[in-house]
Protein backbone atom coordinates (compact mmCIF):
# COMPACT_ATOMS: atom_id res chain seq x y z
CA UNK A 1 0.00 0.00 0.00
CA UNK A 2 1.20 3.66 -0.74
CA UNK A 3 2.10 5.94 2.20
CA UNK A 4 0.47 9.16 1.31
CA UNK A 5 1.02 12.67 3.26
CA UNK A 6 -2.17 14.52 3.33
CA UNK A 7 0.43 17.50 2.91
CA UNK A 8 0.99 16.96 -1.07
CA UNK A 9 -1.16 18.35 -3.54
CA UNK A 10 -1.03 16.69 -7.13
CA UNK A 11 -2.46 19.42 -8.29
CA UNK A 12 0.59 21.65 -7.68
CA UNK A 13 3.12 19.16 -8.03
CA UNK A 14 5.16 19.04 -11.52
CA UNK A 15 3.30 17.72 -14.36
CA UNK A 16 4.77 14.25 -15.45
CA UNK A 17 5.07 14.08 -19.36
CA UNK A 18 7.01 11.29 -21.75
CA UNK A 19 8.68 10.70 -24.90
CA UNK A 20 9.59 7.59 -26.93
CA UNK A 21 12.94 7.44 -29.10
CA UNK A 22 14.15 4.16 -30.71
CA UNK A 23 12.00 2.04 -27.86
CA UNK A 24 13.46 4.37 -25.25
CA UNK A 25 10.70 5.73 -22.62
CA UNK A 26 11.67 8.45 -21.00
CA UNK A 27 10.36 10.95 -18.48
CA UNK A 28 10.32 14.52 -17.81
CA UNK A 29 8.61 17.20 -15.32
CA UNK A 30 7.09 18.95 -18.28
CA UNK A 31 10.40 20.54 -18.88
CA UNK A 32 12.83 19.11 -21.73
CA UNK A 33 15.47 17.79 -18.93
CA UNK A 34 14.93 13.94 -18.71
CA UNK A 35 14.30 12.87 -15.61
CA UNK A 36 14.35 9.36 -16.36
CA UNK A 37 14.78 6.68 -19.22
CA UNK A 38 13.10 2.91 -19.69
CA UNK A 39 14.09 0.38 -22.32
CA UNK A 40 10.53 -1.03 -23.26
CA UNK A 41 11.78 -4.24 -23.83
CA UNK A 42 14.20 -4.67 -20.98
CA UNK A 43 11.99 -2.82 -18.31
CA UNK A 44 14.09 -3.52 -15.54
CA UNK A 45 17.47 -2.94 -17.08
CA UNK A 46 19.16 0.57 -16.20
CA UNK A 47 19.43 2.76 -19.63
CA UNK A 48 20.67 6.30 -18.59
CA UNK A 49 24.44 6.11 -18.08
CA UNK A 50 24.82 8.20 -14.78
CA UNK A 51 22.13 6.05 -13.01
CA UNK A 52 24.19 2.85 -13.98
CA UNK A 53 26.92 5.05 -12.30
CA UNK A 54 25.01 5.44 -9.11
CA UNK A 55 25.53 1.47 -8.41
CA UNK A 56 29.01 1.98 -8.31
CA UNK A 57 29.07 1.02 -4.47
CA UNK A 58 28.84 -2.56 -5.84
CA UNK A 59 32.81 -2.68 -6.67
CA UNK A 60 32.93 -2.27 -2.94
CA UNK A 61 29.86 -4.53 -1.07
CA UNK A 62 27.81 -7.35 -2.83
CA UNK A 63 25.33 -7.32 -0.09
CA UNK A 64 22.83 -5.00 1.44
CA UNK A 65 20.17 -5.60 3.61
CA UNK A 66 18.21 -1.97 3.35
CA UNK A 67 18.94 -0.08 0.28
CA UNK A 68 17.29 3.64 -0.16
CA UNK A 69 16.69 5.73 -3.06
CA UNK A 70 15.90 9.21 -2.23
CA UNK A 71 14.63 10.49 -5.76
CA UNK A 72 12.66 7.91 -7.92
CA UNK A 73 12.43 9.13 -11.04
CA UNK A 74 11.62 6.43 -13.61
CA UNK A 75 12.20 3.59 -10.74
CA UNK A 76 15.12 2.69 -12.36
CA UNK A 77 17.23 2.22 -9.49
CA UNK A 78 14.66 1.13 -7.15
CA UNK A 79 13.43 -2.04 -9.95
CA UNK A 80 16.89 -2.79 -10.35
CA UNK A 81 17.55 -3.16 -6.73
CA UNK A 82 14.52 -5.18 -6.50
CA UNK A 83 14.88 -7.33 -9.30
CA UNK A 84 18.64 -8.18 -8.50
CA UNK A 85 19.19 -8.07 -4.54
CA UNK A 86 16.28 -10.25 -3.22
CA UNK A 87 17.42 -10.41 0.50
CA UNK A 88 17.39 -6.49 0.41
CA UNK A 89 14.88 -3.93 1.62
CA UNK A 90 13.76 -1.38 -1.06
CA UNK A 91 12.71 1.78 0.13
CA UNK A 92 12.13 4.96 -2.17
CA UNK A 93 11.14 8.34 -1.46
CA UNK A 94 9.48 10.53 -3.70
CA UNK A 95 7.58 13.56 -3.19
CA UNK A 96 5.69 14.15 -6.18
CA UNK A 97 2.87 11.79 -6.31
CA UNK A 98 2.38 12.32 -10.18
CA UNK A 99 5.40 10.59 -10.53
CA UNK A 100 4.59 7.42 -8.16
CA UNK A 101 1.69 7.06 -10.37
CA UNK A 102 3.33 6.79 -13.86
CA UNK A 103 5.80 4.40 -12.28
CA UNK A 104 3.40 2.41 -11.28
CA UNK A 105 1.12 2.73 -14.12
CA UNK A 106 3.81 2.72 -16.89
CA UNK A 107 7.76 2.29 -15.45
CA UNK A 108 6.76 -1.13 -14.11
CA UNK A 109 6.96 -0.29 -10.63
CA UNK A 110 5.79 -3.33 -8.51
CA UNK A 111 3.38 -2.94 -5.81
CA UNK A 112 4.41 -2.45 -2.06
CA UNK A 113 5.43 -5.84 -0.81
CA UNK A 114 7.03 -6.77 2.59
CA UNK A 115 10.29 -5.70 0.84
CA UNK A 116 9.47 -2.74 -1.57
CA UNK A 117 7.80 0.18 0.41
CA UNK A 118 7.42 4.19 -1.89
CA UNK A 119 7.17 6.76 0.64
CA UNK A 120 5.38 10.00 -0.75
CA UNK A 121 7.24 12.08 1.43
CA UNK A 122 9.78 14.65 1.46
CA UNK A 123 13.67 13.43 1.19
CA UNK A 124 14.49 15.39 4.37
CA UNK A 125 12.26 14.73 6.61
CA UNK A 126 12.38 11.25 5.34
CA UNK A 127 16.16 11.07 6.44
CA UNK A 128 15.46 13.76 9.52
CA UNK A 129 13.29 10.68 10.96
CA UNK A 130 15.43 7.87 10.31
CA UNK A 131 19.13 8.94 11.12
CA UNK A 132 19.14 8.08 14.66
CA UNK A 133 18.50 4.57 13.79
CA UNK A 134 22.00 4.19 11.77
CA UNK A 135 20.29 1.36 9.75
CA UNK A 136 20.63 2.06 5.75
CA UNK A 137 22.95 0.42 3.73
CA UNK A 138 23.12 2.18 0.49
CA UNK A 139 21.94 5.44 -0.09
CA UNK A 140 21.12 6.89 -3.35
CA UNK A 141 20.66 10.60 -3.85
CA UNK A 142 19.15 11.64 -7.23
CA UNK A 143 16.41 14.66 -6.46
CA UNK A 144 15.92 17.11 -9.01
CA UNK A 145 12.98 19.54 -9.76
CA UNK A 146 11.63 20.01 -13.34
CA UNK A 147 14.16 22.52 -14.23
CA UNK A 148 17.34 20.07 -12.97
CA UNK A 149 18.79 23.58 -12.48
CA UNK A 150 21.06 22.24 -9.14
CA UNK A 151 20.41 19.47 -6.88
CA UNK A 152 17.53 20.30 -4.39
CA UNK A 153 19.87 19.14 -1.34
CA UNK A 154 23.30 19.93 -1.20
CA UNK A 155 24.53 21.59 2.29
CA UNK A 156 26.73 20.00 5.10
CA UNK A 157 23.26 19.65 6.94
CA UNK A 158 21.87 17.65 4.66
CA UNK A 159 24.71 15.32 4.22
CA UNK A 160 25.24 14.93 7.91
CA UNK A 161 22.28 13.69 8.26
CA UNK A 162 22.61 11.47 5.36
CA UNK A 163 25.63 9.97 7.03
CA UNK A 164 23.99 9.50 10.71
CA UNK A 165 21.22 7.40 8.63
CA UNK A 166 24.41 4.68 7.70
CA UNK A 167 25.27 2.07 8.99
CA UNK A 168 29.07 1.91 9.91
CA UNK A 169 30.10 0.68 6.68
CA UNK A 170 27.05 2.29 4.84
CA UNK A 171 27.79 3.82 1.39
CA UNK A 172 26.03 6.96 -0.35
CA UNK A 173 26.00 7.84 -4.40
CA UNK A 174 24.85 11.01 -5.38
CA UNK A 175 23.94 12.73 -8.69
CA UNK A 176 25.34 16.34 -9.21
CA UNK A 177 23.64 18.08 -12.24
CA UNK A 178 22.38 20.97 -13.64
CA UNK A 179 23.99 24.60 -14.48
CA UNK A 180 23.81 25.93 -11.57
CA UNK A 181 25.65 23.32 -9.68
CA UNK A 182 28.98 23.88 -8.03
CA UNK A 183 30.24 20.87 -7.91
CA UNK A 184 32.80 21.70 -5.60
CA UNK A 185 30.87 23.24 -3.09
CA UNK A 186 28.92 19.77 -3.04
CA UNK A 187 32.04 17.33 -2.67
CA UNK A 188 33.11 19.92 0.08
CA UNK A 189 29.94 19.50 1.79
CA UNK A 190 30.19 15.95 1.43
CA UNK A 191 33.90 15.82 2.73
CA UNK A 192 33.14 17.44 5.85
CA UNK A 193 30.43 14.47 6.61
CA UNK A 194 32.64 11.77 5.17
CA UNK A 195 35.69 10.12 5.47
CA UNK A 196 36.06 9.21 2.15
CA UNK A 197 34.59 11.20 -1.37
CA UNK A 198 35.35 9.96 -4.49
CA UNK A 199 33.56 10.84 -7.69
CA UNK A 200 33.66 10.64 -11.76
CA UNK A 201 32.23 12.17 -14.58
CA UNK A 202 29.66 10.75 -16.87
CA UNK A 203 28.04 11.74 -20.66
CA UNK A 204 30.63 14.18 -21.39
CA UNK A 205 31.01 16.16 -18.26
CA UNK A 206 27.34 16.63 -17.63
CA UNK A 207 27.07 14.33 -14.27
CA UNK A 208 29.25 13.83 -11.33
CA UNK A 209 28.37 10.73 -9.77
CA UNK A 210 30.05 10.77 -5.99
CA UNK A 211 30.52 7.95 -3.77
CA UNK A 212 31.21 8.59 0.05
CA UNK A 213 31.35 6.53 2.81
CA UNK A 214 33.16 6.18 6.34
CA UNK A 215 34.60 2.48 6.10
CA UNK A 216 35.26 2.24 1.84
CA UNK A 217 38.03 -0.14 1.51
CA UNK A 218 41.35 0.28 -0.62
CA UNK A 219 41.17 -1.72 -3.29
CA UNK A 220 43.93 -2.41 -5.89
CA UNK A 221 42.62 -1.33 -9.42
CA UNK A 222 43.40 -5.06 -10.67
CA UNK A 223 40.62 -6.36 -8.23
CA UNK A 224 37.95 -3.49 -9.40
CA UNK A 225 38.57 -4.67 -12.93
CA UNK A 226 38.19 -7.93 -12.10
CA UNK A 227 35.15 -6.92 -10.20
CA UNK A 228 33.56 -4.76 -12.86
CA UNK A 229 34.22 -7.80 -15.41
CA UNK A 230 32.29 -9.78 -13.02
CA UNK A 231 29.27 -7.04 -12.53
CA UNK A 232 28.89 -6.65 -16.34
CA UNK A 233 28.54 -10.25 -16.97
CA UNK A 234 26.20 -11.12 -13.75
CA UNK A 235 24.11 -7.61 -13.72
CA UNK A 236 24.39 -6.22 -17.69
CA UNK A 237 26.02 -2.84 -16.09
CA UNK A 238 28.76 -0.99 -18.10
CA UNK A 239 30.91 -1.18 -14.69
CA UNK A 240 33.90 -1.11 -16.67
CA UNK A 241 33.43 2.72 -16.91
CA UNK A 242 33.19 2.76 -13.20
CA UNK A 243 36.52 1.91 -13.02
CA UNK A 244 37.91 4.29 -15.68
CA UNK A 245 36.19 7.19 -13.79
CA UNK A 246 37.81 6.25 -10.57
CA UNK A 247 40.92 5.80 -12.36
CA UNK A 248 41.00 9.54 -13.41
CA UNK A 249 39.68 10.28 -9.89
CA UNK A 250 43.02 9.20 -8.84
CA UNK A 251 45.00 11.05 -11.51
CA UNK A 252 43.41 14.25 -10.82
CA UNK A 253 41.36 14.35 -14.64
CA UNK A 254 38.30 14.27 -13.17
CA UNK A 255 37.12 17.68 -11.75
Amino acid sequence: MKKHSPAIDRHHSPEVTLTEFRGVLYMHLGTDWIQGAMRLGKPNAIVLDYVQHMMMWMLFRDTAKHIVQLGLGSAALTKFCYHNFPDAKITAIELNPNVIDICRSTFHLPPDDDRLTVLETDAALYIESIKRRKAIDILQIDLYDENAAAPVFDTPEFYKSCADALTPDGMMTVNIFGNASDRQKSIGAMQSCFESVIWTTVEEGQNMVVLCGNSIEAVLFDELKKRSEHIRRTYGLRAEKWVAGLAAWMQGEDT
